[in-house]
């Protein structure tokens, strides 16, 4: 029996869905899609580990400017690495067990393309295109900013916007991996490594997911990350089956887009949406769901990253930092003054 490629499709975009909504969901698993509030506790650590680092980054840059520099300074490390990557997937042997898959991969997609099936995936495969990716990030920025009126979640949405487009284009010009020699059911121009519509898809739409949980209760957060598992992955899976990507060109673009966008999101302290927050002497990304009622906003303390003389030594030195419980009349407060 013949499966046709939409099944194929919408079968892997869902079982990414699952897995994201189980993730976000579960309270067992301390592993949010979307939401990066573990790792930025991680980074944070590290950090406090590096005294030196963090007199370096107080003493000379404010919050914001400190917080550039290290997203800065990581885009740069995920660039190396996916240079490496593309290079080395570029040199396999044809007998190798991921060339084989390349090959299968393209050579089923391409056979088995009737014209109804490639409406279906040409259109799946826009999700991921360069105008709709840069009309959904602008739409949202516009959105959030005319309820908040902070520039915060723009310039979030903006350095996700720019990052994924310049390493996906950057990559491709670098790496230089012919498209697979294949009947490419749909007009592809350039290279072939990353996928830069995976890229595009796995970047914008998680973080637009994170955009958009802010405030929600988990289960709401957990549809939407698999919302953004689902479109991402089917972006993937369409790229490759209709003969313009290698496999190991979209699999390379999920983990580029999701650690672009996770890269971004610590650095901005998660749903806090406060570029630099890890650096900041009160972060207010890494509080859990329960240390805030759910529908009250973090305060946004506008603190720059302050001088070393007024860091502590206990900031500097202890490796486990937890963010300071929101005291019960501050969040009776900021709810009576946001009541109507």
């Amino acid at each position: 029996m013949s499966v046709s490629l939409p099944v194929v499709v919408l079968l892997c975009g869902v079982a990414a869905a699952v897995v994201a909504f189980v993730m976000s969901a579960s309270r067992s698993i301390e592993m949010d899609t979307v939401d990066p509030a573990v790792p930025e506790r991680a980074v944070r650590r590290s950090l406090l580990r590096h005294p030196k680092l963090i007199r370096f980054l107080r003493q000379r840059m404010d919050r914001r400017s400190a917080g550039g520099f290290l997203v800065t300074a990581s885009f740069l490390v995920l660039f190396v690495v996916a240079i490496v990557v593309g290079v080395v997937l570029d040199m396999i042997d044809n007998n190798n067990a991921l060339a084989h898959a390349d090959k299968a991969v393209a050579e089923w997609g391409s056979r088995h393309g009737s014209s109804s099936a490639i409406d279906v995936l040409r259109w799946t495969t826009q999700l991921g295109s360069t105008v709709v990716v840069a009309t959904l990030l602008a739409g949202v920025a516009a959105w959030d900013y005319a309820r908040r009126r902070k520039l915060d979640v723009v310039l979030f949405l903006t350095t996700i916007g720019v990052g994924e487009l310049l390493l996906a284009n950057v990559l491709k010009l670098v790496v230089r991996r012919d498209r697979p020699n294949v009947l490419h059911l749909v007009t592809a121009h350039g290279f072939s490594f990353p996928s830069g519509h995976t890229v595009s898809a796995a970047a914008a739409w998680s973080a637009v997911a994170l955009v958009l949980g802010r405030g929600r209760p988990r289960r709401d957060r957990a549809v939407l990350a698999g919302g953004a598992a689902l479109i991402s992955t089917s972006v993937a899976a369409s790229r490759a089956l209709l003969g313009v990507h290698w496999l190991t060109d979209v699999i390379a673009g999920l983990a580029i887009g999701w650690g672009w966008f996770a890269i971004v999101a610590i650095f901005f302290g998660g749903r806090a949406q406060r570029l630099g927050d890890p650096v900041a002497a009160q972060p207010q990304g890494t509080a859990t769901a329960d240390t805030v009622p759910a529908g009250v906003d973090r305060p946004d303390a506008e603190t720059a990253v302050v001088n070393p003389s007024a860091v502590s030594s206990s900031d500097v030195n202890t490796p486990d930092v937890n963010t300071p419980d929101v005291n019960r009349s501050d969040v009776n407060r900021s709810e009576s003054s946001q009541s109507r």
